[in-house]
């Protein structure tokens, strides 16, 4: 390494710290590209299915790119065999979707806030003292 690379070296560092990983960006839009190239009744499903997910979907960067990107293959795959998007998300798309979410479960904002909720009642019904202090 160069003495004229640390500079870029450290302005990269700042701004994934800011930012967040260029990686994820890659890997984001890699797989936005894969959603156009779908038929386009599949690519707006995705685009609907997406839009749901990230509301209650996993709470990390890493664990959101599987996620899509895992979605983007059974969609892809599901185009090229020629099943219908009605085939892929059945009657109901809600159920479809939070039953593809449980597959992600790690940092969901939903669950720990199911836990907290739990916890807090748990904790005052059995008048048990706050050890937690929330």
């Amino acid at each position: 390494m160069t003495a004229e690379d640390e500079p870029r070296k450290g302005l990269r560092r700042y701004v994934e710290i800011v930012t967040g990983p260029l990686e994820h960006k890659k890997r984001y839009r890699d797989y936005k590209a894969r959603v156009e190239r779908l038929p386009a009744s599949h690519g707006t499903a995705v685009e609907a299915l997406q839009r749901y997910m990230i509301y209650f979907g996993p709470g990390t960067g890493e664990s959101l790119l599987a996620m899509l990107e895992d979605l983007a293959d059974l969609f892809e795959q599901s185009a090229a065999s020629g099943t219908s998007v009605r085939e892929i998300v059945g009657d109901d798309p809600v159920e479809f979707a939070e039953t593809f979410l449980r597959n992600y479960p790690e940092g969901q904002w939903l669950g720990r806030e199911r836990t907290r909720l739990t916890t807090s009642i748990d904790r005052v019904a059995d008048d048990r003292p706050d050890a937690e202090g929330t």
